[in-house]
Formats: structure tokens, sequence, C-alpha cells
């Protein structure tokens, strides 16, 4: 008990000791002018009408991602998912390698998958491919 007699009294002379009357007007000073400046601002952001809202248009990569495979596309993940390779796929649909990559690509964004064996554990999820 005595000692939290002796705290008390420490903390007392701490609080007042440290900061004079000088200190403690500026400190009140401050704090009554960032009040106004606050009070200033809100009053401000009230008085303005607010904003309308952007209609939001998604962009083509997101509308990609709306929409679901074509029937090519099931066709490529397919012999994808027989293990095929790009080149492999073009001749067996009598496409151009560039076509088969374009197209997986495609599979890839619309299946919001990160690799090819991704894609076909997707499409096996889905029911896309058997």
């Amino acid at each position: 008990m005595r000692e939290t007699a002796c705290l008390k009294r420490f903390r007392a002379e701490a609080d007042t000791g440290a900061v004079d009357a000088a200190e403690r007007r500026e400190i009140l000073n401050r704090y009554r002018d960032h009040s106004r400046r606050f009070e200033a601002a809100a009053a401000r952001r009230s008085a303005k009408p607010t904003g309308s809202v952007i209609p939001f248009t998604p962009p083509p990569a997101l509308r990609e991602l709306e929409q679901e495979p074509t029937a090519r596309e099931i066709e490529v993940l397919q012999l994808v998912a027989d293990g095929l390779v790009n080149r492999e796929i073009g001749q067996h649909l009598f496409l151009s390698e560039e076509t088969v990559k374009s197209h997986v690509r495609h599979l890839l964004a619309k299946l919001q998958a990160r690799s090819r064996a991704h894609a076909v554990a997707v499409g096996f999820r889905r029911g896309l491919i058997a």
C-alpha cells in the first residue's frame, strides 16, 4: 500500500513537472487549431454534392473469363488431356500450331487455370471432357 501511494505521487510529479505552462498552452493551441481545420474540412466535404457512380464495363480479359469454352476449345482440351502437344493437336484438327496455342491461351483464361494440367483438371471437374 505504501508503494502505491509513492507511485501515485511520482506519477503526479512526472506529469506536471515535465511540461511547463507555456508548453501546455502551445499544445492546447495546436489541438484547437487542428480541431478547427478538421471541422472546416468536414463541413466542406458534406456541403459538396456526392459524386456519381461511374458504370463498370469489364475489360475484354474479364469478359473472356465469364465465357464458356467454345466447341473447338473443348476439342483442344480433350486432346491436351490425351497427352498431345500443340503440334500434334494441330495435325489432328488440321490447324496451325499458332492457332492451337491461341486456343490453349483462351482455355487457360476461361477456366482460370495456371497450366495445361490445371486446365484439364478443371475441365474434368466441370464435365467438359471425359
